[in-house]
């Protein structure tokens, strides 16, 4: 696949919030799952230019935020188009991500946090060479939630070699 990336526009937003819908313990990433991720997801004041859909051939397959904690460090939140989940699509999809991060951000490390029960996620973010950093309770969805906090060092020919 050929990923493109570009800034989410307000339309792309509504789309991902109001269709995308994942089955089972995975509604859990459902943007309307929590009243205030659904609102700065569309709200492009809060979005601002760190939301950005993927498209392949003009089809929007996933989306990214990225955060700068501090200037060294990405932190990323992403997002796959549900009917791509658990296809083996996960890999270069995330590595067109890191990839891309690099080349507009030039991070040092990369960050992201993971609910505990994704293990599919988890698996895949340990192949591509995070680590885990930490693990934490977070109020989200109506409730607390186990998460970890997963780090990965080093630059594009680090993960691209992983793979």
């Amino acid at each position: 696949m050929r990923y493109t990336f570009q800034a989410m526009t307000q339309e792309q937003a509504e789309v991902i919030a109001e269709t995308w819908r994942y089955q089972g313990n995975y509604s859990f990433y459902d943007m309307d799952a929590d009243a205030e991720d659904l609102e700065e997801f569309l709200d492009p004041e809060k979005r601002q230019d760190s939301y950005f859909v993927v498209l392949d051939r003009n089809e929007i397959i996933g989306f990214y935020n990225f955060q700068r904690p501090d200037p060294d460090t990405v932190e990323l939140g992403l997002g796959m188009k549900p009917e791509l989940t658990g296809q083996g699509a996960g890999a270069a999809f995330l590595i067109a991500g890191l990839q891309f991060a690099e080349t507009k951000y030039h991070p040092k490390h990369f960050a992201l946090s993971v609910a505990a029960f994704n293990k599919r996620a988890i698996r895949l973010y340990e192949k591509i060479g995070f680590k885990k950093t930490e693990s934490f309770v977070q109020a989200t969805n109506g409730g607390q939630y186990d998460f970890m906090k997963m780090r990965l060092i080093g630059g594009a020919a680090f993960f691209e070699e992983s793979t």
